[in-house]
C-alpha cells in the first residue's frame, strides 16, 4: 500500500515535492498571522482559548472555545469571566471575577478575585501566594464562545500521537490530492 504512494513521490520529483512543503509551510504561516492579528485587535495574548475542566458549569463546557478581548482603559467588573495566568502556571485559567479593589487613579488599577461558578471556594488557592490577581494576569475577558469546537485540541493534548497522526494523515492527503 504504501510502496506505491512512494513510488508516486519518486515520480513526482524533489522540486513538486518542495513545493508541496512550501504550500504546507505557507498554510501554517498564514494561521499564525490570523492568530497574532487577533491577538493585536483584541489586546490580548491569547484570543482563543479552550475550555479544559468544568470548573465554570452551566456557563461553559469542557470543549467550548472562548473568545476574548482585553479593554486597555475600562475596568473589569464583578460578574465578568475572564481567563487568567498566573506566575509559575502555563495553563490559563477560566474564571468569574466575584470581587475588585480599586488601587490607584487609573481605572484599570485594580486587584481581582475569581473563582469558578461550580466551585465552592474562591480561587485564592490557584493564585500561588499571591492575595489577588492583579490587571497583568489577566489574559482578557469572555466576548464570545463556540460550543464543543475545542474538542479536538482536548482530544489531541489527551492523546499527542493522535495529533501526529492528524498532521501526517493531512500532509499525505495533501499530496495525493495534488497529484490527482
Amino acid at each position: 500500500m504504501f510502496g506505491e504512494e512512494i513510488k508516486q513521490l519518486r515520480k513526482m520529483g524533489l522540486r513538486h515535492v518542495l513545493l508541496q512543503v512550501l504550500n504546507f509551510a505557507s498554510v501554517l504561516a498564514t494561521g499564525l498571522m490570523i492568530w497574532k492579528g487577533l491577538g493585536l485587535v483584541m489586546n490580548t495574548e491569547s484570543p482563543i482559548v479552550v475550555v479544559l475542566s468544568g470548573s465554570m458549569e452551566p456557563a461553559f463546557y469542557r470543549g467550548d472555545l472562548l473568545f476574548l478581548t482585553n479593554p486597555s482603559n475600562t475596568p473589569y467588573v464583578v460578574g465578568e469571566i475572564t481567563v487568567y495566568k498566573v506566575p509559575g502556571k502555563d495553563i490559563p485559567i477560566v474564571h468569574r471575577i466575584v470581587e475588585t479593589h480599586q488601587t490607584g487613579e487609573n481605572p484599570t488599577d485594580q486587584l481581582l478575585l475569581t473563582k469558578g461558578d461550580n466551585n465552592h471556594l474562591d480561587d485564592l488557592e490557584l493564585y500561588e501566594g499571591l492575595q489577588w490577581l492583579q490587571r497583568k494576569h489577566v489574559v482578557g475577558k469572555v466576548g464570545g464562545f463556540l460550543p464543543y469546537v475545542g474538542y479536538v485540541t482536548i482530544a489531541m493534548n489527551d492523546f499527542p500521537q493522535l495529533k501526529y497522526a492528524l498532521l501526517g494523515g493531512l500532509g499525505f492527503l495533501a499530496l495525493i490530492q495534488r497529484e490527482s
